[in-house]
């Protein structure tokens, strides 16, 4: 039977529709950093309000990554096969609503209920701004897009952690969770304009159903997306560890209040604003001058990063350990428009929200979720307060090591993975 002929428009359009799609999702992931940061910041007055431990703490985080975790497949998944902006949209409310129940807590488990569904709410979105973003912009300009895209890291980081603990200080640790859950439903409503794709059949679809199971299967067996996963995830276990204890550590070790760690750590991390856009400068240029260019960026970065870490454990929050945590984060978040655009140059275009899905995954079930509460067990287990801590803190960068080895050998695949889906195109949609 003859096909019937279309037109169709590439979605690769730029201009004011692009750009829409790249301001909308930046600020969603702001405000999506800074809901999560807040409770770095709270967390200190948090444990003492609630009597918890140290592992309990960091339990509570953990189970917020596990929620992020189980749930970016599925969710990768429905932006690929249903739609995108409408998929954000929903995950915005979702996560901005649990956000709000957070700050009504009154124990541990009013905290951990609500964290694990912020989880599940946040790990759609990434996936679906990826998407969008790496479609909507020329593979060319990619890395530098995702470093502009990535920078809402650091602003959120540095906003959730410098308001958080300021609001905190003031009216108590629930209140900054209350109030930053608005702009997030604001957003959601404003996505839902979005010039969205024409979703596409899964190639391991079978009569136009798509065959989830397969579509992971498939990914799976790409060889540098398999490597840098597991790599990134490993080192996630080391860089989330120190996001969510470094406000409490700088409390313990030089005795500040909420209010003065959250404004020290706050600060120091918005000076790490150009490392998103930098590493994707610097990808883009040694990817045209070696093919495996982005991917070894991103292996020197994490052995670096890790090396400025286990200084930091030693020089604490002095003025050269603040220089150090500074270094440290530009550098380690040049890695993210890495990930993005690996996680979009191997895959076809049926796959692309489920490809950053597994990404988000891969960075807190491999990894990540497990850092928050692992070392808030070691710190328990050292006798807690700022030695218990700073032990804990040390331990967990063997995690960098690891990671770096494995991104090493995903940069070996590269090429040849990004050759097989050169020329594919994704097209406009509704």
């Amino acid at each position: 039977m003859a096909k019937e002929e279309v037109t169709v428009k590439p979605y690769n359009s730029g201009g004011w529709r692009a750009h829409y799609i790249l301001i909308i999702c930046f600020l969603l992931y702001v405000i999506n950093y800074a809901d999560r940061q807040i409770f770095a910041a709270v967390l200190q007055l948090m444990k003492n309000d609630l009597n918890l431990t140290d592992a309990e703490c960091g339990l509570l985080q953990t189970i917020f990554l596990v929620g992020i975790s189980l749930f970016a497949f599925p969710a990768g998944h429905l932006i690929d096969r249903w739609s995108r902006k409408k998929s954000i949209a929903a995950m915005a409310v979702i996560w901005s609503a649990s956000t709000y129940v957070t700050g009504l807590a009154k124990s541990f488990t009013g905290v951990l209920l609500p964290r694990a569904i912020v989880g599940i709410g946040e790990a759609g979105f990434t996936a679906g701004g990826t998407a969008l973003i790496g479609a909507a912009y020329p593979n060319a300009y990619r890395g530098r897009v995702f470093g502009i895209f990535n920078t809402a890291i650091i602003v959120g980081i540095a906003l959730g952690t410098i308001l958080g603990g300021a609001i905190a200080t003031k009216y108590g640790w629930r209140a900054p969770f209350l109030y930053f859950a608005i702009p997030g439903v604001i957003l959601g409503i404003l996505a839902l304009f979005i010039k969205d794709y024409t979703t596409t059949a899964s190639p391991t679809a079978s009569n136009g159903k798509s065959d989830f199971l397969g579509s992971i299967v498939a990914l799976y067996n790409i060889p540098s997306l398999k490597w840098f996963f597991l790599g990134y995830g490993i080192l996630n276990f080391t860089s989330t560890s120190f996001l969510v204890w470094t406000p409490a550590y700088a409390m313990r070790t030089m005795n500040w209040s909420a209010a003065q760690a959250s404004l020290v750590v706050g600060i120091a991390t918005l000076v790490c604003i150009l490392g998103p856009p930098i590493g994707g400068f610097i990808g883009d240029y040694w990817q045209k001058k070696n093919p495996r260019g982005r991917v070894l960026l991103a292996c020197v970065a994490a052995v670096i990063g890790t090396i400025l870490l286990l200084l930091l454990t030693f020089l604490k929050f002095t003025i050269p350990g603040i220089a150090i945590f500074t270094l440290w984060g530009t550098i380690n978040i040049m890695i993210l428009p890495i990930l993005a655009a690996v996680s979009q140059d191997v895959v076809p275009a049926s796959h692309k929200g489920l490809s950053f899905g597994l990404a988000a995954a891969a960075a807190y079930l491999l990894g990540g979720a497990w850092g928050p509460v692992v070392t808030g067990k070691l710190s328990d287990a050292f006798g807690g307060g700022a030695d218990g801590l700073t032990y804990a803190l040390a331990i967990t960068c063997i995690g960098g090591f690891i990671g770096a080895f494995f991104m090493y050998l995903a940069s070996r695949h590269y090429a040849e993975d990004t050759e097989k889906v050169k020329g594919e195109q994704v097209v406009m949609g509704a």
